[in-house]
């Protein structure tokens, strides 16, 4: 009996790749790599960045014991991966084309450089946060945070090694778009800005991006 040719084509498309990811991305991780060192990089300007910002522009930083300065400036560099990843994440899902329907082959096997390098710049994050909250434990956050970021890491670097998935792992970090609220909300806290405006706009849009 015949195949159809559209499942056949999709099923060559997919053994393809396979081979190109055996023979040539893990046999020339460089790159990958590469995007990870820049991921820990940009975690490294984005806490200082935060940490002379704050001392120069929120009298109250100064104040702060050392404890709450550390996750100050730990929640400003998760505030900036969680819009790196969330702009990102945004684009290669829904305008880059690279999940269209009109494409052949399944879409779990489709990635991209940009794809790759983006999951890349992602695992630094993690690593870097995880490598904070254990040396600080439980300062930062407790077992639950540990587990959430091993799986987080875990699923991503296969995702960015083996070339599969792209598209589940990036459909999970579109809801970082909640993060830069939930940091703010913690800083207006620490601030003594509760009964502020600020703090219920940002309770506000917090409610509308969780929905």
């Amino acid at each position: 009996m015949d195949v159809p040719a559209a499942p056949a084509m999709a099923f060559k498309a997919y053994k393809y790749k396979e081979v190109l990811v055996r023979d040539y991305l893990l046999a020339d991780s460089y790159a990958p790599y590469a995007a990870v060192l820049g991921g820990i990089l940009m975690c490294k300007l984005a806490y200082d960045f935060t940490r002379i910002i704050s001392s120069f522009n929120f009298k109250g930083y100064a104040s702060l014991n050392d404890m709450q300065k550390i996750e100050w400036n730990n929640r400003g560099m998760s505030t900036v991966h969680a819009i790196f990843i969330t702009v990102m994440s945004v684009y290669l899902v829904f305008f880059s084309g690279m999940f269209s329907d009109q494409l052949d082959g399944p879409v779990t096997v489709r990635s991209s450089s940009l794809s790759s390098f983006t999951l890349g710049v992602s695992i630094g994050y993690f690593i870097t946060d995880i490598a904070m909250i254990y040396w600080l434990y439980p300062a930062l956050g407790g077992m639950e945070y540990v587990i959430h970021h091993m799986l987080s890491l875990m699923s991503t670097m296969y995702a960015m090694l083996s070339g599969e998935a792209h598209v589940y792992i990036y459909m999970g970090l579109i809801t970082e778009t909640t993060t830069p609220g939930i940091n703010l909300r913690w800083f207006l806290d620490v601030a003594g800005m509760k009964n502020s405006k600020a703090y219920l706009v940002n309770g506000v849009a917090m409610v509308v991006t969780w929905l």
